[in-house]
């Protein structure tokens, strides 16, 4: 066995079993974004960057004058879309929650939100999460980050508090206080949207949560999903390629053993420094696989490193296509160099300039972000490992001097038995995953649009069955499933989408997915969209009888 090394983005950090080879455990991947710079700000959108005195503990009351103004408060970054696309007051706001980066890079990486806005004449608002990109407490990174009392105030509670206040300040100060929210947020940030609408209904009339781990915790979900599903995906490309990888650990790691292995190595990788373990170039190798599980797109993207459509598809077609004689090694340079090299400008790879750092997260996973990951026996590309609790916690101790609470996530926003939760207390959420995503795994796929107990319709049903064209309707059923009605201005923008279907071929429009009847804006009804009368009796209670609420007056 050999001993465990504190990695820059180790988020999982306990000891191995005691095997020839072995990697170091798995960890919970996710960027540190490096913004792409458009024509306009970042990624070619249109937005103003604005601050926003943020306070320090929402769940915490000081005695007056035993508050530290400069300590208490902090500048949160937020991005607020132009264009001029906006109703004004009443119509509609999308609203990102900021993942654990850069907000500007998010912003540039989520072209649903600036995409589907326009339709909706939606006001477009990305909110930086603290801790991270320019929203620092105590004035600086260095401050914030110095010890475990500048971060006890990192968490995800604080930071969904966050948004709730910068969003009841955002809309006193335009004049919306009746203007419905949309939540947005992937990964990291749909898991917050996801737990914010159910803390917070009263904010936001639904959240859209794109791979969403919100089950990746305690026994919820099997350890081993996230590193079986990032297998599956190099075993679907290439049972060769994936032979391959998992033959290469072992391989590696004899040659690392060997004399002058780590030198042997650092040249078989292209390495700018000389190895000192062999375990350091398993986990970068490691690392890039994962990611390339999470990028696996059918088109090109810059998401985390410029990459090809179908990225995975590549990198196996470099592992099998050298030539007879190849070394296994060699074989994996040719592939994991898709991931680091695409572009082909790097000349050396310099181990330690790690492109996905990710900051706080690995304080957030030494305290509440605890997910256990393992890798199975058969069915990984991986060498086999079992999450290991007390390593873990003993290593966060030791990181930080703080001792991790497991159970604390689902007691503080649920997961077990999800399905039930959903069903009773959680409505207007959808959780949107790619069954490629490894994240999928720990996601949910209950999508709930109606509200609880209405008898209304609702999505159901595993991922796969969403298809494009009902992209526009998930954001429509957020709108909608709450209200009942929708602004004039969301009229507008529904009905262009609307006459491009086929099922507008009669007075009413019947969706696929929702089954609600829509008749269309008339004088009588204030240039409202409403529901037909039957649809209205079936949400009697929960709406208005008559189907029209005031900030659509």
């Amino acid at each position: 066995m050999r001993p465990l090394r504190r990695l820059a983005v180790l988020l999982v950090l306990v000891l191995l079993p005691a095997v020839a080879w072995a990697l170091d455990p798995p960890r919970f991947p996710g960027p540190q974004p490096r913004a792409r710079q458009g024509a306009n700000g970042v990624g070619g959108y249109e937005y103003e960057t604005r601050y926003f005195r943020q306070r320090l503990d929402h769940f915490s009351f000081p005695g007056v004058g035993d508050e530290d103004e400069a300590a208490a408060f902090f500048q949160q970054r937020y991005l607020v879309g132009r264009g001029g696309g906006w109703a004004g007051p009443g119509g509609p706001i999308f609203f990102y929650c900021g993942n654990e980066g850069d907000i500007a890079w998010f912003a540039a990486n989520s072209g649903l939100v600036w995409e589907a806005a326009p339709r909706f004449a939606a006001l477009v608002v990305f909110a930086e999460h603290r801790y991270y990109g320019e929203s620092m407490p105590f004035g600086s990174k260095a401050k914030a980050y110095n010890n475990s009392k500048s971060l006890a105030y990192l968490t995800a509670e604080q930071a969904i508090a966050d948004f709730a206040v910068l969003l009841a300040d955002l809309k006193r100060n335009l004049s919306a206080e009746g203007s419905p929210v949309v939540l947005f947020g992937g990964s990291y940030g749909g898991m917050l949207a996801a737990w914010m609408r159910l803390k917070y209904p009263h904010v936001a009339v639904g959240a859209l949560a794109s791979s969403a781990p919100i089950l990746q915790f305690e026994d919820i979900v099997p350890s081993t999903i996230f590193y079986d599903l990032v297998s599956d995906d190099f075993q679907r490309e290439s049972l060769s390629c994936f032979q391959t990888i998992k033959d290469s650990w072992r391989v590696l790691d004899e040659q690392g053993n060997g004399q002058d292995g780590l030198l042997k190595l650092s040249k078989t990788f292209h390495l700018c420094q000389t190895l000192k373990t062999s375990g350091d170039l398993s986990d970068w190798l490691s690392s890039a696989y994962s990611y390339l599980g999470m990028v696996d797109y059918p088109i090109p993207s810059e998401f985390l490193m410029p990459l090809p459509a179908n990225p995975i598809k590549e990198v196996c077609r470099n592992i099998d296509s050298q030539p007879e004689g190849t070394s296994i090694l060699e074989r994996i340079y040719a592939g994991v160099n898709v991931y680091y090299n695409y572009t082909g400008t790097v000349d050396c790879f310099d181990l330690n300039d790690d492109p996905h750092g990710m900051g706080g997260w690995d304080w957030q996973a030494c305290t509440e972000m605890v997910m256990p990951m393992s890798y199975s026996e058969n069915r990984s590309m991986y060498p086999p490992y079992k999450f290991n609790y007390a390593s873990y916690a003993d290593n966060c101790i030791k990181s930080y001097g703080v001792r991790p609470r497991p159970r604390w996530i689902t007691t503080e926003f649920g997961g077990h038995n999800i399905t039930m939760v959903l069903e009773k207390f959680g409505s207007n959420i959808i959780f949107f995953n790619g069954l490629l995503d490894p994240w999928s795994g720990g996601g949910s796929t209950s999508h709930r649009f109606a509200p609880r107990d209405s008898g209304g319709p609702r999505l159901a049903g595993k991922p796969e069955r969403i298809r494009t064209e009902d992209h526009i309707w998930l954001v429509i059923g957020l709108l909608w499933g709450e209200r009942g009605a929708l602004p004039a201005c969301g009229c507008q923008g529904l009905l262009s989408i609307l006459r491009k279907l086929p099922s507008l071929r009669s007075k009413y429009v019947v969706s696929e997915i929702k089954g609600l009847h829509l008749q269309m804006p008339s004088a009588s009804h204030n240039g409202c969209c409403v529901m037909k009368n039957e649809d209205q009796r079936r949400y009697r209670g929960y709406w208005a009888d008559v189907g029209v609420v005031p900030y659509c007056k």
